[in-house]
Parts: C-alpha cells; structure tokens; sequence
C-alpha cells in the first residue's frame, strides 16, 4: 500500500512539473468523452426510442402526395372514417380534433391543450394509464354525446394537482361543466402535447372533417396500405373534390417518419464530428504519452541502472496514465451531464417528438469513457514495457531516437500523426459547412421583428358566441382590453398569421390575369398585427376600423405576391376572389360578400412565411371578420418580458 501512494506522489509531482501535456491530456479525454455521450444521449432520445407507444413505427398518418411532390393532409367524415376502418390493412383507427379549453374551478382561468379522442380504439397507443384507465368506447352510438370523463396527462396532472395519487374519481370543472377524471397517463405520453385528453363526439355530417390517426396490422407493409386505401380516397375525392389535389398517391407516413426523423441527418453529422472529436483526443493523448515517454528515456535508465526492477518502472509509468485516464474521465462525465443539459435549452422544443425524453445514455457514456482510458493505459504501458529495458551502456547517446526513431516507433507514430490530422481536416470541414449554415440562419432577414412579443391562443367554446356579430365584437374585446394594460405596446388579432411559418394557401382566380392556378399564403388579421411585428406598409393603405368592424372585403399583399402576379407594378386596385371560400356556421361563421371579390388596397413589406431555410411565398392578408373561426389569437409587444405579464393578461 506504501509503494502505491509513493507511486500517486511521484505521478503527481511529474504531472505539475509538466502542467502543459496534463492539461492537454486531460482536456482531450474529457472533451472527446463528454461531447460525445452528450450527442448520442440526444440521438437516442430524439431518433432512436422518440416515442413511448408500442411498434410506433405502425401508427401513420394519412397523407397524399401530389403531382409536384408536395404532401396534403385530408381530413375525414364520420362516414368516411368508418370506411377507412373496414379496410384489410387498417387495425385500428381513431379520430381526433383538437381544441383549447378553460378550467373554471380555480382563482383564475387557466387555458388548457385538449386533445378529443374518439374512444374507440383503447388500446391503439398501447401505453396503459398510470393511474385509473384510458378512454373507454362509449355505447351511444355516433353521433351522441360521450361520457363526460378526462384523462389528464402527466405534466398538467403535476402542476394543477400537484400530482395528488387520489386524483381519480374526482371533478374538475371545464368551461362551467362538471368532468369526472378517469385516469392519470404516464410521463412519456404526450400525444398532441395535450394536457387533458376527452372523448370526441364523431358527427356524421357531411362538412365536418377529423383528423385521422391508424395503426396498419403487423405484417403488413406501408406500401400494401397504401394500394388498399388508394380506391377508397380516390372514391372521397369524387365526394368533395375541393378538399383534394387533382391528383395524388395515398402516401402513408409513420409517426417516426414525420416527427422524429427530420432532426437525423444534422443529429448524425453532429455525432460524426463529435466522434471524430474523440478519436481525436485518445490519439492525440496517445502521441503526448510516447513523445513524453522518449523524452523520460535517460531518467529511466538511470533508475535502471541504480537497481530499479523493471516491474517497478512499468508500474510508476503506468501509474501516471491511470492517474490521467481517471481525472480526463471524471471530467469528461461531468462535461457530458452539462453538455447534455445545454444541447437540451437550446434545441427548439417543436423540432422533435413532445414524447421524446433526453436524458444521459449511461451505456454510451461507459463506452466513451472506457475507450479513453484504454487509450491512455495501451500507450502509457507500451513505452513503459519498452523504457523500462534501456541500454545502460548508450545512455549517453539516448535520444528519442531510441523509442520513436525505430522503423515500429516511427511507422505508429507516422499512423497516428496522419489518422489525427485526417480527423481534424474532416472536422473542419463539417464545421465550416455548419457555421456557414448557421450565420445564414442567424443573420436572415425575418422582414418582422420577435423582439418582445407573444401569442395569446382565444378559443371560442362550443356554443358560444356562434353568429358572426357576436364573435367579432368578442374578439375585439379581447383585443382592445389587452392593449390598453399599461405593460403592452400593442396588439393585434392574428388568426393563423404567427411567422415564420404562417397562412394557410388558398387558391385563387385573380381578375385579369393570365396566371395559371395562383395560390398565396392567406393570413386573417386585424391592422394593428402589422404594428406589432413592425411589418412596414410599402405602399397603399390597410383597413380601417369601419372596415374591420363589417369584414369589407379589401386585402392587403406582400411585395413577393405583387412581383409574381403584377409585375407591371399596378397590384394597387387589382381584384380576386378566394376559390373556395364559404360560410360554415356555427364553426367559420362568414361576413356578407366574403366569397366575391377582393380589392388590393395595400402592399406590405416581404416577411418570413415559409420558415428560415425557404424563400418568401406570396402572401396576402385580410380582415381576420372575413370569416371567423372558432379559434384566434392575440400577438402582444411588450414593454416587458411578455411572458411576466401573462398572469396579468390572465386576470383580465
């Protein structure tokens, strides 16, 4: 025991007399083993196990792919889902919708995610609750009220029940009505991102569609499915053929495949590097370790020659390298847990799976970690067992000839030298590439300004506010309230127009014009939305409030729309009118004359609509009274961080 502490003192009185080649070393190993456990801890959460629901890979998503390549998501009838469920393929299918609803049994409101699921299909997720039970299929048939039962999910559970395991078979209190809550679903279960999960209530009427989920039999591949459902989608085409392109290919898509696989080429190109980095190190530590050890060639065979036992010299050496294998280690552990932790704050949250839970890969991290240390321990013994034979005799003449100028010394070192710098040009290249992708990302021009600003959802609940006088003069209230609070610059109504991935595309007839099938990005707006991402009006006008207040029939365009379909420069004037553009009550209530035609009477300048990477697409905006839909919201600049006057905005 005596020998090994004098062996730790001597290690570490030749470790501070070189605080350069520790540091090195050091640095290397932890740096190799922390980035990339930190990496692949992400990959396996975000691609490898995204999701908790069993053979996820099964549950698709029905999408169509049209002639220009591009994918459309139709929803479903009543009627037409049933069709869908009766397919061969189809194991089990379940529609959903998606609403906001309001908790009315506390001191203040609080707005909730509400994912409505069609009861029907209890165990297409295959995840069982972890307190009480899942929805359960109602005997009323379609059509008839569900149960009034909610399952909560696991966040919302913790923060409003401050996870009280007797939660079940108690009620909470949903826009004034009573819901007895049925069960608890597990951490992972995130379907939707929802907070509270009830049953959907499937109307049978024609112009009422539902979001579609499946689960394809096992055994059965996407591309039988999609043969089967290509005749049942063609025979809903003929039924609403606005609703679908002219033509498609039934293009189901798995859950992996939308949500979870768009990060992998950047995850694995990120890893590649991260990889490389640890390879890196462990040579780069192992050419420290052999050039330090020549260096060391003259003292060892002076320690020979006095009497030291070569077991001893190879036990000191290899001392030292433990001693810089375990602190390179310890610190390469702790870069990895904060390396993780940071990766996890700065990727957005809505570009992988809700479900998706990152967390250290203990695994990866052990191998990382072994791997280093069996780089340091292979080439700190190997120059030891060859040091700790020298050639007392040519002591005077020793060099570092001795160990790296023989023709084996010189070939590893040449080896490693050639791999290392290999490594490094590959690095540098992917680096250069990433932060040349990432200055362009950073330095776009978004043609609005985020700086202070949030979005407020407003849901209107189910019968209420259901004419188009009422929900106008609803929202407005909202609207008008918020902006008058002392903290908010301004504010302004926003339908579907949040950048920079806003509107929805229309097709229009433009009146005049020789273009053929135009569409544009449609926003539904208030004037005062331009204000508040400081979108600055090129030319022309918008609406004034009289003009909000009856829905006129007036639009405003982008400078990319009045380029594309007036490059003449006389879009001022220009008239259009939306293809299929209908009143819906009680649902998308329309003003009078909202379906004729349009006048331009502005031009905005271009704003990011098509996220950071695409180009600016056409795009026109007009009054969100247009036609109203059952949900909106209120973009709000403050004077503040917006989100420390949310409980204000709350309360009023």
């Amino acid at each position: 025991m005596g020998t090994v502490i004098s062996d730790l003192r001597y290690a570490a009185r030749e470790l501070r007399r070189r605080p350069a080649f520790a540091i090195t070393a050091v640095l290397s190993l932890a740096l190799g083993i922390g980035a990339t456990s930190a990496v692949f801890s992400v990959i396996y959460g975000v691609l490898i196990n995204p999701f908790p629901y069993v053979e996820s890979e099964r549950m698709m998503q029905i999408a169509l792919r049209d002639s220009a390549g591009r994918f459309r998501y139709p929803g479903m009838t009543g009627n037409q889902l049933e069709q869908v469920r009766q397919a061969r393929s189809v194991e089990s299918a379940v529609a959903e919708d998606g609403w906001n609803l309001t908790t009315t049994d506390g001191d203040i409101p609080e707005d909730v995610v509400a994912a409505y699921i069609s009861p029907n299909a209890a165990n297409h997720w295959g995840t069982p609750a972890l307190l009480g039970r899942w929805l359960i299929p109602a005997h009323p048939p379609p059509g008839q009220h569900p149960a009034r039962v909610v399952v909560l999910g696991y966040q919302f559970w913790q923060r409003y029940y401050s996870g009280d395991p007797a939660v079940v078979g108690r009620t909470i209190q949903l826009v004034r009505k009573d819901y007895q809550i049925v069960g608890v679903m597990p951490p992972r279960f995130r379907w939707r991102e929802a907070d509270i999960y009830v049953p959907l209530k499937v109307r049978l009427e024609p112009n009422i569609y539902y979001g579609v989920n499946l689960r394809i039999r096992p055994g059965v591949s996407v591309a039988e499915a999609n043969a089967e459902l290509q005749p049942i989608l063609e025979g809903f085409a003929r039924q609403t053929p606005a609703r679908y392109p002219d033509q498609f290919r039934v293009n189901l898509r798995s859950i992996v495949e939308m949500y979870a696989r768009p990060m992998g080429p950047r995850l694995f190109l990120l890893l590649g590097a991260v990889t490389s980095l640890l390879l890196i190190g462990c040579a780069n530590v192992s050419i420290l370790l052999l050039v330090r050890g020549a260096h060391r060639q003259q003292e060892l065979a002076v320690r020979a020659a006095l009497g030291a036992a070569r077991v001893r010299i190879v036990r000191q050496l290899l001392t030292e390298a433990v001693a810089i294998a375990v602190v390179g280690a310890l610190l390469g552990v702790a870069i990895a847990w904060k390396g993780l932790a940071l990766i996890v704050a700065w990727i957005p949250t809505n570009s992988f799976a809700a479900e998706s839970v990152i967390e250290m890969n203990v695994p990866v991290l052990l191998f990382s970690t072994a791997l280093a240390i069996l780089t340091v321990l292979v080439f700190g013994v190997w120059p030891a067992v060859q040091l700790s034979r020298p050639d007392v005799g040519r002591v005077a003449q020793a060099s570092s000839r001795r160990v790296i100028g023989s023709a084996q010394g010189q070939r590893v070192h040449r080896v490693m030298v050639a791999v290392q710098v290999a490594l490094t040009l590959l690095m540098l290249t992917a680096a250069g590439a990433a932060g040349k992708g990432f200055l362009r990302l950073a330095t776009a021009d978004l043609g609005y300004d985020p700086q202070n600003t949030m979005s407020l959802p407003i849901p209107v609940h189910d019968g209420t506010y259901s004419t188009w006088q009422e929900r106008s003069e609803y929202f407005e209230r909202l609207r008008s309230v918020v902006a008058a609070m002392p903290q908010v610059v301004s504010a302004g109504t926003s339908t579907n127009a949040t950048p920079p991935l806003n509107g929805g595309d229309a097709g229009l007839e433009i009146l005049g014009s020789s273009v053929e099938k135009p569409v544009a990005r449609t926003n539904f707006v208030s004037p005062e939305y331009f204000g508040v991402l400081r979108i600055p009006v090129a030319q022309g006008r918008l609406w004034t409030g009289d003009e909000i207040r009856r829905g006129a029939a007036l639009a405003v365009i982008n400078q990319t729309m009045a380029r594309q379909f007036w490059p003449n420069g006389d879009a001022l004037g220009r008239q259009f009118r939306f293809l299929n553009m209908k009143d819906e009550p009680p649902y998308s209530p329309m003003a009078t004359g909202g379906d004729g035609w349009l006048q331009v009477i502005g031009i905005v300048s271009d704003a990011r609509n098509d996220g950071l990477r695409n180009s600016i697409r056409p795009a026109l905006y007009v009054p969100y009274t247009l036609k109203m839909r059952m949900f909106t919201q209120i973009l709000v600049r403050a004077r503040v961080p917006p989100l420390s006057i949310l409980r204000d905005i709350r309360a009023e």
